[in-house]
């Protein structure tokens, strides 16, 4: 299946999906979301968002406050062990048994969801040849490097052959080298068959990986939609404006509106920076540079780009993701 063509059957539906700690903390904020059969599915937020709780309300290692999730059209509040011989899921810390060895460890896992004897030594070979942990199956995972581990506990949440893989931050303290070779791995799982969801605040993995994407924040889900879908939504290219501190409130009353009287300027967003989307096109940024300057305001750094996905979290957010 190529990237963004997914099947119409859904794997995951939540409905009004609520979450209240103790103390009146609302971690999520009745979400509705539904996942389809064979996509690659990112909940894209900072720490905090409520990423977390969402995935494990749906994996029902949390009970929510409210709302209602199906898993593969199963009540997972109804039927939680139905649910969860379907989903395989892996955490952001990683569960393996460093004392034991890869193929150990993945013999338990195998145990734990019944897999006749006779089927686990094909099945454990098949999900090392993924993770590339096939030279290493006999060694003891105390001798592994991070990535490795990490690698084998993807392989662990696979033995099983779940409908539904959840990643709960799959690639958080990795370095990139290893994190592109987890996101191969990912890819290879939706081609096998296997639904993909998962949590991230990077922004090129989701970009990279996804059919679709939910942004969320606060615990509430601010946009969604395919990341080229997610980026039109922008409105343009992004003309970012650092302006001097001395400048800042001449900056909102005399630019802002200045440049919302141009032609090919679809929005101003004051702050700092300040942010204008215009028309694609190379005259674009030359003509918001000089409106600036002809008001007199001095322009301690100027950037021109396309839209990225941390433009769309800043748009519907109203804050950067690095923030």
């Amino acid at each position: 299946m190529s990237k963004g063509d997914a099947s119409s059957q859904s794997i995951v539906r939540a409905e009004a999906l609520t979450k209240v700690y103790e103390g009146g903390i609302l971690a999520v904020d009745s979400i509705d979301l539904t996942v389809e059969a064979g996509e690659i599915f990112a909940l894209l937020g900072p720490n905090g968002a409520g990423k977390t709780t969402t995935i494990k309300m749906l994996v029902t290692l949390a009970q929510p406050t409210s709302g209602r999730i199906l898993v593969d059209g199963i009540d997972a509040m109804v039927a939680p062990d139905e649910v969860r011989a379907r989903i395989g899921y892996v955490g952001q810390e990683v569960a393996v048994d460093k004392s034991l060895t890869a193929r150990e460890n993945l013999e338990l896992q195998a145990s734990l969801y019944h897999i006749p004897l006779a089927a686990q030594p094909p099945r454990i070979q098949e999900v090392l040849a993924l993770v590339e942990l096939t030279d290493r199956a006999d060694d003891r995972v105390k001798t592994y490097s991070g990535g490795m581990k990490k690698r084998l506990d993807i392989a662990s949440g696979l033995v099983h052959r779940p409908k539904l893989l959840v990643l709960d931050e799959p690639t958080l303290g990795l370095d990139i080298q290893t994190r592109t070779r987890i996101w191969d791995y990912i890819a290879r799982m939706r081609s096998a068959g296997t639904t993909v969801l998962l949590t991230t605040h990077y922004m090129e993995e989701a970009d990279r990986l996804c059919d679709r994407i939910a942004i969320i924040d606060r615990g509430r889900i601010q946009a969604l939609g395919t990341p080229a879908e997610l980026k039109s939504r922008v409105g343009g290219d992004v003309v970012t404006l650092k302006l001097s501190a001395a400048d800042a409130e001449r900056g909102r009353t005399v630019v802002g509106p200045r440049l919302r009287g141009l032609p090919f300027v679809r929005e101003v967003v004051d702050g700092e920076p300040l942010l204008v989307y215009v028309e694609p096109g190379d005259r674009s940024a030359p003509g918001v540079f000089d409106a600036v300057r002809d008001a007199g305001v001095h322009v301690e750094a100027f950037h021109y780009c396309r839209p990225t996905l941390d433009d769309v979290f800043l748009k519907f957010t109203g804050r950067s993701m690095r923030d």
